[in-house]
């Protein structure tokens, strides 16, 4: 009976250093991949782009509206400029109107 009691003690020992072994393994991958997204965390915050560029582009962004609306204004001018015709004389009932 004492080399039964004997392998048990043996044998839950055993048990624990493979569980032992296995949560350290765990441990250690669970830390190496915390590293790493901290490291992807700290890479991705130096990559954001400071307020004062977002405005200065926001201001850009702007500006090129308002050119893209110029010339489209300047385009349909043209348009009507092409429907006017060329001598008053030609159609004196615009100038009635």
């Amino acid at each position: 009976m004492s080399s039964s009691v004997s392998f048990r003690i043996t044998r839950t020992a055993e048990d624990l250093v493979q569980t032992i072994t296995a949560l350290s393994q765990r441990l250690v991958k669970l830390e190496q991949r915390q590293e790493a997204l901290e490291f992807q965390l700290r890479k991705q915050q130096s990559e954001i782009i400071p307020a004062e560029h977002i405005e200065m582009l926001d201001g850009v962004d702007q500006r090129l509206k308002e050119c893209q609306e110029l010339l489209d204004s300047s385009d349909q001018a043209v348009d009507q400029a092409k429907e006017v015709p060329l001598s008053w004389s030609e159609e004196p009932d615009i100038l009635a109107a």
